[in-house]
C-alpha cells in the first residue's frame, strides 16, 4: 500500500470531543414484532391486548417508522449487518457464520468501534452482536443469556407443562411457561437454571417479589446504575466525555419464561388471536424452497397438534409471546426512568429497535426467518433531542442498515469506517430527514427496503424482499414470485404477482432488486 492510501486508511484517533456531542442509548430487542407494541395497534394493526407502555411513552416523544424492516430476519446477521452498517449480501455474512471471521466485516468497524474513535466511552451489555467481541467495548458486563431455563436434574428441557410434540422441540423454542411454574417442582434437582452454556446455575424463584432476577432485568439496572455514573461524571468534570450505550435484551425470545405476573395481564380464556386468515399460505411460494422441517413450518404445525385444537396451542403461545413483550418492557421503562430523571436526558439519543420481527401463525407459520411482514418488519423510535418531533410518524420505507449512517450523521462522527481497503463503507443512509420531518418522503436514500433471506451455501440468488410504502415484492430463488398491494391488503391475504392488471407494478418492483439478481433471472 502506498503513503497515501496508508494516510487514508488510518486508524482516526481525533482528540477529545466536546461535551456537547450527543450521548447515544441503542436498546435492542429480540425476536420483538411490530404487533406486539401497544403504540403501534393503529399504525400496523397491532394485537389488541398488547401491553407496553414504556415502549409507548418513548413512541411519545419521538419518531415511530410505520416501515422499518430487518435486512435479513434471523437474528446473528442481522445484528452483523446493522451494527456494521453493510448488507448481508455486500460482506457475503448471509447467515450463521462468525462475523468476525468474515473478511469485510473484520475490515470494517462496527458501529461500537466507530464510535470509539471518535472519542466516545462505549459500554454495553446483553445481546448485541449475535457472537459479542469484547475488544469492541471499554465496558460490557453480562454477555447473551436465555435464562432462565427449565431443567430435569440432568440436561436443559423444554418445560414439562408444554405438551408433546412441541416440549420436544428443545429448551430454547419448545419451552414457555410462567416463573411461578418451577419445573418438576425441582423435584430430582429439577427447577429453573441460568441460561448460559456450560456449568449449571441454579435460579430460584418462591415468587415474583422473591426470586432472582431474569437476565434481562440485570443488564436493565446495570444500564440504569451506570447513567447514574455517567451523570455524576458528566457533573463532576468541566470536560466530559459523550458515551454510547448498548443495551441487548433478548426477550421475547425463546424460551418465554417470564415473572407470573406478566402472563396474569393475559388470561387464557380472554386471549384473542391475531388476525389470521384460513389457508392463508396456499398462493404463497415460501414451501416452494423449503421443506415442512423449516422452523417456522414446523412449530405451527406442531404447537397445533399439541393441543385440543390449533387455535388453542397459538392462544397459548400468543400469550406467552405478549407476556414476554411486556416483561421486557418493563425492562426498557428502568433504563428510560434512569435516563429521564438525569441531567443527561436532553443530550442524549435514544434508538430503540428489534433485529426483527416474529409470524404469531400468519401464512400457517410460526417463527421468524420469513419473506413476509410479520417478519421482516421491526419496531424502529428515535428520539434525538433537538431533531426529532414529539410523536412523530415517519411513512418511509427504512432498513436497519440505515441506523449506523444516521448515528453517524446527529452525532458528526468523522473518518472512514472501513479500516483498509478490504472493508466495505455503509450501504445505509441518514435517517435524519424524516426525524426533521416524519412526512416527508425525501432522503439520499432509495424508495424502498431490501430484505434477503438465505437459501443454503452455494446459491447465489437466494431470496429477496422489496418493501415500498404501498408494496411488498418477494422474489424466491426458484423464481417464484409474490406481490402484495399494502394500500388494499395490509395482511397480505392476496398474492398479485401472477394477475395481469399488476403486471406493471411487479417489473417496477423486480427492477429494484440487486443487480446481480435481475442477472440470474434472466
Amino acid at each position: 500500500m502506498n503513503l497515501f492510501l496508508a494516510a487514508l486508511f488510518a486508524v482516526f484517533t481525533p482528540s477529545p470531543l466536546a461535551p456537547a456531542r450527543p450521548n447515544v442509548i441503542m436498546i435492542v430487542c429480540d425476536d420483538l414484532n411490530t404487533t406486539s407494541i401497544g403504540h403501534l395497534k393503529d399504525l400496523v394493526g397491532g394485537h389488541p391486548q398488547s401491553r407496553t407502555p414504556n415502549i409507548d411513552a418513548l413512541a411519545s416523544c419521538g419518531v415511530s417508522f410505520r416501515r422499518a424492516y430487518s435486512n435479513n430476519p434471523i437474528c446473528a446477521p442481522s445484528r452483523a449487518s446493522f451494527l456494521t452498517g453493510i448488507y448481508p449480501h455486500t460482506s457475503g455474512n448471509l447467515y450463521f457464520q462468525n462475523w468476525t471471521e468474515n473478511p469485510v466485516l473484520a475490515q470494517s468497524r462496527t458501529l461500537m468501534e466507530h464510535f470509539r474513535c471518535n472519542g466516545y466511552i462505549v459500554v454495553g451489555s446483553g445481546k448485541m452482536m449475535h457472537s459479542e467481541r469484547l475488544a469492541d467495548w471499554d465496558e460490557f458486563p453480562h454477555g447473551v443469556n436465555y435464562g432462565p431455563m427449565a431443567y430435569d436434574g440432568k440436561k436443559r428441557v423444554g418445560h414439562p407443562a408444554v405438551p408433546e410434540p412441541f416440549r420436544s422441540i428443545g429448551p430454547i423454542d419448545g419451552s414457555f411457561a410462567p416463573l411461578s411454574d418451577v419445573p418438576f417442582g425441582e423435584k430430582e434437582g429439577g427447577g429453573w437454571i441460568d441460561g448460559t452454556w456450560g456449568k449449571i446455575k441454579r435460579m430460584d424463584y418462591t415468587a415474583d417479589d422473591k426470586r432472582d432476577a431474569t437476565p434481562d432485568e440485570k443488564v436493565a439496572d446495570w444500564a440504569a446504575q451506570r447513567l447514574k455514573t455517567f451523570a455524576r461524571e458528566a457533573a463532576e468534570s468541566s470536560h466530559p466525555k459523550p458515551f454510547f450505550m448498548g443495551v441487548g435484551f433478548v426477550r421475547p425470545h425463546t424460551p418465554m419464561h417470564a415473572p407470573k405476573k406478566y402472563f396474569d395481564m393475559f388470561p387464557l380464556a380472554s386471549m384473542q388471536l391475531p388476525v389470521i386468515r384460513k389457508n392463508d399460505a396456499a398462493d404463497t411460494h415460501y414451501r416452494s424452497v423449503f421443506t415442512e422441517q423449516k422452523k417456522g413450518i414446523d412449530y405451527f404445525k406442531k404447537i397445533g397438534l399439541s393441543y385440543a385444537t390449533p387455535e388453542d396451542g397459538l392462544k397459548s403461545y400468543v400469550r406467552a409471546y405478549l407476556a414476554c413483550a411486556a416483561a421486557v418492557d418493563d425492562n426498557i421503562g428502568t433504563v428510560l426512568e434512569a435516563l429521564d430523571q438525569s441531567p443527561l436526558k436532553n443530550n442524549t439519543i435514544v434508538i430503540l429497535t428489534s433485529d426483527h420481527g416474529f409470524n404469531l401463525g400468519e401464512k400457517d407459520y410460526l417463527f421468524k426467518d420469513s419473506p413476509w411482514e410479520e417478519s421482516m418488519r421491526v419496531p424502529l423510535i428515535v428520539r434525538a433531542p433537538g431533531v426529532s418531533p414529539a410523536g412523530g410518524i415517519a411513512e418511509h420505507p427504512v432498513g436497519l442498515v440505515d441506523i449506523y449512517p444516521t448515528l453517524v450523521d446527529l452525532c458528526g462522527l468523522t473518518g472512514d469506517t472501513r479500516k483498509n481497503p478490504q472493508g466495505k463503507p455503509l450501504d445505509g443512509f441518514s435517517m435524519r430527514p424524516f426525524l426533521e420531518n416524519p412526512a416527508s418522503r425525501e432522503w439520499q436514500g432509495q424508495d424502498f427496503a431490501l430484505s434477503m433471506i438465505y437459501a443454503g451455501q452455494g446459491e447465489k440468488a437466494h431470496h429477496w424482499c422489496v418493501r415500498s410504502e404501498r408494496w411488498r415484492y418477494i422474489r424466491y430463488s426458484n423464481g417464484n414470485e409474490e406481490l402484495y398491494d399494502h394500500q388494499s391488503d395490509p395482511h397480505e391475504w392476496t398474492n398479485l404477482a401472477a394477475y395481469p392488471e399488476h403486471e406493471a407494478s411487479r417489473k417496477a418492483m423486480f427492477s429494484r432488486l440487486p443487480e446481480f439478481v435481475r442477472a440470474s433471472a434472466r
